[in-house]
Protein backbone atom coordinates (compact mmCIF):
# COMPACT_ATOMS: atom_id res chain seq x y z
CA UNK A 1 0.00 0.00 0.00
CA UNK A 2 1.08 3.59 -0.75
CA UNK A 3 0.05 6.06 1.88
CA UNK A 4 -0.37 9.68 1.26
CA UNK A 5 -1.22 11.55 4.44
CA UNK A 6 -1.96 15.05 3.84
CA UNK A 7 -3.08 18.50 5.34
CA UNK A 8 -4.73 19.90 1.87
CA UNK A 9 -3.35 18.72 -1.37
CA UNK A 10 -5.49 21.74 -2.76
CA UNK A 11 -3.79 25.11 -4.50
CA UNK A 12 -6.84 27.25 -4.58
CA UNK A 13 -4.50 29.35 -7.06
CA UNK A 14 -5.32 27.95 -10.49
CA UNK A 15 -4.02 28.73 -13.82
CA UNK A 16 -5.65 30.97 -15.69
CA UNK A 17 -8.00 29.15 -17.81
CA UNK A 18 -8.73 26.28 -15.56
CA UNK A 19 -12.20 25.85 -14.48
CA UNK A 20 -11.39 23.94 -11.00
CA UNK A 21 -12.19 25.87 -7.26
CA UNK A 22 -8.71 24.19 -6.84
CA UNK A 23 -6.27 21.95 -8.41
CA UNK A 24 -3.15 19.66 -6.57
CA UNK A 25 -0.30 21.63 -5.06
CA UNK A 26 2.59 20.72 -6.89
CA UNK A 27 4.64 21.75 -4.28
CA UNK A 28 7.15 19.38 -2.38
CA UNK A 29 7.09 17.27 -4.62
CA UNK A 30 3.27 16.27 -4.38
CA UNK A 31 1.90 15.97 -7.38
CA UNK A 32 5.43 13.92 -9.12
CA UNK A 33 4.86 11.59 -5.91
CA UNK A 34 0.95 10.90 -6.58
CA UNK A 35 1.55 10.50 -10.22
CA UNK A 36 3.99 7.84 -9.66
CA UNK A 37 2.35 5.45 -7.26
CA UNK A 38 -0.78 5.70 -9.50
CA UNK A 39 -1.64 4.23 -12.63
CA UNK A 40 -4.29 5.46 -15.71
CA UNK A 41 -7.60 3.87 -15.09
CA UNK A 42 -7.40 2.98 -11.82
CA UNK A 43 -10.67 2.60 -9.87
CA UNK A 44 -11.14 5.82 -7.67
CA UNK A 45 -13.32 5.46 -4.41
CA UNK A 46 -14.01 8.56 -2.37
CA UNK A 47 -15.30 8.22 1.03
CA UNK A 48 -16.93 10.90 2.65
CA UNK A 49 -15.66 12.94 6.34
CA UNK A 50 -19.56 14.22 6.09
CA UNK A 51 -21.52 11.23 5.46
CA UNK A 52 -24.50 13.04 5.80
CA UNK A 53 -23.93 15.76 3.66
CA UNK A 54 -25.00 14.87 0.51
CA UNK A 55 -24.59 18.42 -1.32
CA UNK A 56 -21.12 19.32 -0.01
CA UNK A 57 -20.29 15.54 -0.85
CA UNK A 58 -21.01 15.69 -4.38
CA UNK A 59 -19.59 19.10 -4.74
CA UNK A 60 -16.54 17.69 -3.34
CA UNK A 61 -16.50 14.36 -5.69
CA UNK A 62 -16.98 16.32 -8.81
CA UNK A 63 -13.79 18.85 -7.29
CA UNK A 64 -11.59 15.95 -6.90
CA UNK A 65 -12.23 14.13 -9.94
CA UNK A 66 -11.36 17.24 -11.87
CA UNK A 67 -8.22 17.43 -9.66
CA UNK A 68 -6.80 14.33 -10.70
CA UNK A 69 -7.76 14.52 -14.35
CA UNK A 70 -6.52 17.74 -14.98
CA UNK A 71 -2.72 16.56 -13.27
CA UNK A 72 -3.03 13.32 -15.75
CA UNK A 73 -4.81 10.74 -13.81
CA UNK A 74 -7.53 9.51 -15.29
CA UNK A 75 -9.55 7.16 -13.51
CA UNK A 76 -11.75 4.31 -15.11
CA UNK A 77 -14.08 4.65 -12.16
CA UNK A 78 -15.14 6.97 -9.50
CA UNK A 79 -17.39 6.79 -6.68
CA UNK A 80 -18.15 8.26 -3.60
CA UNK A 81 -19.34 6.41 -0.61
CA UNK A 82 -21.83 8.44 1.67
CA UNK A 83 -24.80 7.90 3.86
CA UNK A 84 -26.99 7.29 0.39
CA UNK A 85 -25.02 4.02 -0.59
CA UNK A 86 -23.24 3.05 2.56
CA UNK A 87 -24.74 -0.79 2.69
CA UNK A 88 -22.52 -0.81 -0.79
CA UNK A 89 -19.47 -0.19 1.29
CA UNK A 90 -17.71 -3.91 1.12
CA UNK A 91 -18.60 -3.79 -2.71
CA UNK A 92 -17.33 -0.13 -2.88
CA UNK A 93 -14.17 -0.89 -1.21
CA UNK A 94 -13.30 -4.27 -2.70
CA UNK A 95 -13.38 -2.72 -5.75
CA UNK A 96 -11.29 0.10 -5.64
CA UNK A 97 -8.05 0.87 -6.32
CA UNK A 98 -7.59 4.25 -5.40
CA UNK A 99 -9.08 5.62 -1.79
CA UNK A 100 -9.63 8.76 -0.36
CA UNK A 101 -10.34 9.63 3.29
CA UNK A 102 -12.16 12.65 2.75
CA UNK A 103 -12.06 15.87 5.43
CA UNK A 104 -14.64 16.14 7.92
CA UNK A 105 -14.60 16.52 11.59
CA UNK A 106 -12.63 13.97 13.37
CA UNK A 107 -15.38 12.08 15.41
CA UNK A 108 -17.80 12.74 13.04
CA UNK A 109 -16.06 10.59 9.79
CA UNK A 110 -15.17 8.12 13.08
CA UNK A 111 -17.97 6.64 13.44
CA UNK A 112 -18.89 6.61 9.62
CA UNK A 113 -16.12 4.78 9.36
CA UNK A 114 -16.65 2.27 12.73
CA UNK A 115 -20.98 1.82 10.96
CA UNK A 116 -19.58 0.95 7.79
CA UNK A 117 -16.95 -1.82 9.28
CA UNK A 118 -13.85 0.26 7.30
CA UNK A 119 -10.86 -0.95 9.01
CA UNK A 120 -11.81 -4.50 8.65
CA UNK A 121 -13.15 -4.01 4.98
CA UNK A 122 -9.41 -2.38 4.13
CA UNK A 123 -7.50 -5.03 5.87
CA UNK A 124 -4.99 -6.32 2.85
CA UNK A 125 -5.44 -2.94 0.56
CA UNK A 126 -2.42 -2.81 -1.79
CA UNK A 127 -3.73 0.01 -3.74
CA UNK A 128 -3.17 3.97 -2.89
CA UNK A 129 -4.69 5.63 -0.04
CA UNK A 130 -4.73 9.60 0.26
CA UNK A 131 -5.99 10.91 3.58
CA UNK A 132 -7.10 14.68 3.74
CA UNK A 133 -7.34 16.36 6.96
CA UNK A 134 -9.53 14.46 9.43
CA UNK A 135 -9.23 11.17 6.65
CA UNK A 136 -5.26 11.58 7.36
CA UNK A 137 -5.99 11.77 11.49
CA UNK A 138 -8.60 9.24 11.19
CA UNK A 139 -5.92 6.36 9.26
CA UNK A 140 -3.83 5.94 12.44
CA UNK A 141 -4.06 3.02 14.71
CA UNK A 142 -4.30 5.20 17.38
CA UNK A 143 -6.32 8.56 16.42
CA UNK A 144 -5.13 11.81 18.47
CA UNK A 145 -8.81 13.55 18.10
CA UNK A 146 -7.80 17.31 18.79
CA UNK A 147 -10.65 19.11 20.14
CA UNK A 148 -12.31 21.22 17.04
CA UNK A 149 -15.80 22.13 18.12
CA UNK A 150 -16.27 24.81 21.47
CA UNK A 151 -17.30 22.50 24.40
CA UNK A 152 -14.97 19.69 23.05
CA UNK A 153 -11.64 21.05 24.97
CA UNK A 154 -13.85 21.10 28.82
CA UNK A 155 -16.13 17.80 27.80
CA UNK A 156 -14.76 15.34 30.55
CA UNK A 157 -16.91 12.20 27.92
CA UNK A 158 -14.66 13.68 24.73
CA UNK A 159 -12.65 10.98 23.93
CA UNK A 160 -9.15 12.56 22.60
CA UNK A 161 -7.30 9.33 21.88
CA UNK A 162 -9.67 7.16 19.73
CA UNK A 163 -8.32 3.36 17.71
CA UNK A 164 -8.26 4.83 13.78
CA UNK A 165 -8.20 2.57 10.05
CA UNK A 166 -4.56 1.11 11.59
CA UNK A 167 -3.04 2.53 8.37
CA UNK A 168 0.16 3.89 10.12
CA UNK A 169 1.15 4.30 13.29
CA UNK A 170 1.90 8.18 12.77
CA UNK A 171 -0.29 10.92 14.49
CA UNK A 172 -0.92 13.85 12.22
CA UNK A 173 -2.68 17.50 12.76
CA UNK A 174 -3.56 19.53 9.97
CA UNK A 175 -3.64 23.29 9.09
CA UNK A 176 -1.55 24.77 11.08
CA UNK A 177 -0.72 27.85 9.73
CA UNK A 178 -4.95 28.09 9.67
CA UNK A 179 -5.47 27.14 13.11
CA UNK A 180 -2.08 27.91 15.25
CA UNK A 181 -3.58 30.58 17.21
CA UNK A 182 -7.02 29.42 17.70
CA UNK A 183 -8.70 29.56 21.21
CA UNK A 184 -11.62 26.81 22.08
CA UNK A 185 -13.29 27.41 25.01
CA UNK A 186 -11.65 30.43 26.45
CA UNK A 187 -7.64 28.51 25.93
CA UNK A 188 -4.91 28.50 23.68
CA UNK A 189 -5.80 25.49 21.37
CA UNK A 190 -1.86 24.34 21.14
CA UNK A 191 -0.39 25.51 23.82
CA UNK A 192 -2.76 25.30 26.54
CA UNK A 193 -4.28 21.78 25.22
CA UNK A 194 -2.42 20.05 22.56
CA UNK A 195 0.64 20.42 24.42
CA UNK A 196 -0.73 19.35 27.55
CA UNK A 197 -2.28 16.14 25.38
CA UNK A 198 1.22 15.24 23.79
CA UNK A 199 2.73 13.62 26.86
CA UNK A 200 4.10 9.82 25.80
CA UNK A 201 2.74 10.76 22.27
CA UNK A 202 4.26 12.11 19.31
CA UNK A 203 2.16 14.77 16.92
CA UNK A 204 3.23 15.33 13.57
CA UNK A 205 1.95 18.90 12.39
CA UNK A 206 0.99 19.69 8.87
CA UNK A 207 0.89 22.78 6.82
CA UNK A 208 -1.59 22.91 3.63
CA UNK A 209 0.87 21.58 1.11
CA UNK A 210 2.78 19.35 2.84
CA UNK A 211 2.02 15.82 3.26
CA UNK A 212 3.75 12.11 4.58
CA UNK A 213 3.95 9.47 2.29
CA UNK A 214 4.42 5.98 3.23
CA UNK A 215 5.06 3.30 1.21
CA UNK A 216 5.47 -0.70 2.29
CA UNK A 217 5.53 0.36 5.51
CA UNK A 218 8.58 3.09 5.35
CA UNK A 219 7.53 6.76 5.88
CA UNK A 220 8.50 10.30 4.42
CA UNK A 221 8.04 13.83 5.29
CA UNK A 222 7.59 16.38 2.96
CA UNK A 223 7.60 20.65 3.31
CA UNK A 224 7.04 22.14 6.19
CA UNK A 225 6.24 20.31 9.56
CA UNK A 226 6.41 20.35 13.10
CA UNK A 227 6.69 17.75 16.21
CA UNK A 228 4.98 17.84 19.33
CA UNK A 229 6.40 15.66 22.14
CA UNK A 230 5.63 15.83 25.80
CA UNK A 231 4.74 19.49 25.54
CA UNK A 232 7.20 20.50 23.22
CA UNK A 233 6.87 21.55 19.60
CA UNK A 234 10.06 21.52 17.40
CA UNK A 235 9.92 22.32 13.81
CA UNK A 236 11.57 18.98 11.50
CA UNK A 237 11.22 19.96 8.14
CA UNK A 238 10.58 22.98 6.00
CA UNK A 239 9.17 23.58 2.67
CA UNK A 240 10.94 22.01 -0.51
CA UNK A 241 12.84 19.55 2.23
CA UNK A 242 12.45 15.99 3.39
CA UNK A 243 12.72 14.12 6.71
CA UNK A 244 12.94 10.73 6.28
CA UNK A 245 10.21 9.03 9.72
CA UNK A 246 11.52 5.24 9.53
CA UNK A 247 9.67 1.94 9.60
CA UNK A 248 5.82 2.52 10.29
CA UNK A 249 3.33 0.06 11.31
CA UNK A 250 0.41 -1.06 8.98
CA UNK A 251 -1.57 -3.07 7.60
Amino acid sequence: MTLFLTSSPCLDDVPQGVRLPCVFNSINGFVDNLRAACRDGMRMLIIAGDPDNAPLNDEMAQTFRGCFEYHGIHPSFFALLDTRNEAFAPQLVAGADFIMLAGGHVPSQAAFFERIGLRALMEGFDGVVMGVSAGSMNAASTVYVQPELPGESIDPGFQRFAPGLGLTDLQTLPHYQMVKDNLLDGRRLYEDITFGDSHGHAFYVLVDGSYIMQQRGEACLYGEAYLIRDGVMTMICRKGESLPLGRQGNR
